[in-house]
């Protein structure tokens, strides 16, 4: 497929319905200053809703063979979209430590624009870190999310720590994500140089292997004149001459 054909398939459009549903959360959290209950929940809910989609549209992507070009850039935008909405709504409604906001967005940001310069180089797995800051990325926010309040202290306390679990994962897996990503480029660059020196290496003709013309035979003009033809000549001394005839 090609063009908007390729385009328009499942993972494509649950992404476009995840970038969709970002201002409506956006709404509903914002909704009667974050006090109304109702549409915290429901806000939360949709946040859910919305993650969920981001886990499956990528699934679906690599179990169907349905990875396209906008999917690889539209899919990370959305799902950095999505966290950096919610936590800025929560910095908003003066629920969130503003630092705290700050180290997750910059940290994705920065992650997500390093993946796209290293992408020529290779591809860097998720690492088992990476996952586990997603994980606890998300539960956090859901628990920022719900309209938990001090008069439920063991939720209260429960959402802080989690959410400084999140922080210290974002820190360390965006560290080591740097680093193997300064690997990657450099390993490639190395694996180029190599593969073009063989290259020259191998488009020289070897020493041995150089063709040499065989000795030329002497021409017809160079050859020494050859004798008459008949019985060769006797080897050793002449006779000596006969008796001499008599005078008549």
């Amino acid at each position: 497929m090609t063009g908007w054909a390729q385009l328009w398939n499942v993972p494509n459009m649950l992404t476009i319905l995840r970038i969709l549903l970002i201002p409506v959360f956006w709404w509903l959290l914002m909704y009667d200053d974050g006090q109304n209950a109702g549409t915290r929940l429901a806000a939360t809910v949709l946040f859910v809703f919305a993650s969920y989609t981001d886990w499956l549209d990528g699934h679906l992507a690599r179990k169907q063979g349905l990875v396209t070009t906008f999917g690889k850039i539209a899919d990370p935008l959305a799902d950095k979209a999505l966290t950096g909405v919610a936590l800025i709504g929560l910095v908003v409604l003066d629920e969130l430590w503003w630092w705290v906001a700050a180290v997750i967005i910059v940290r994705e940001v920065g992650v997500t624009l390093v993946r796209f310069l290293v992408l020529k180089h290779g591809v860097i797995p998720a690492s088992r870190g990476g996952k586990a800051k997603t994980v606890f990325q998300m539960l956090a926010i859901v628990l920022f999310l719900l309209p938990i309040t001090e008069a439920t202290p063991i939720l209260w306390w429960l959402r802080i720590v989690v959410m400084a679990i999140a922080v210290v994962l974002t820190l360390v897996t965006g560290l080591d994500y740097m680093g193997r990503a300064y690997r990657t480029r450099r390993d490639s660059k190395a694996a180029r140089a190599a593969r073009a020196g063989h290259l020259a290496s191998t488009s020289l003709p070897e020493p041995d292997a150089v063709a040499t013309d065989p000795p030329a035979s002497p021409s017809a003009t160079d050859r020494p004149p050859a004798g008459p033809s008949g019985p060769p000549p006797p080897s050793g001394p002449p006779p000596p001459p006969g008796p001499a005839a008599p005078r008549p």
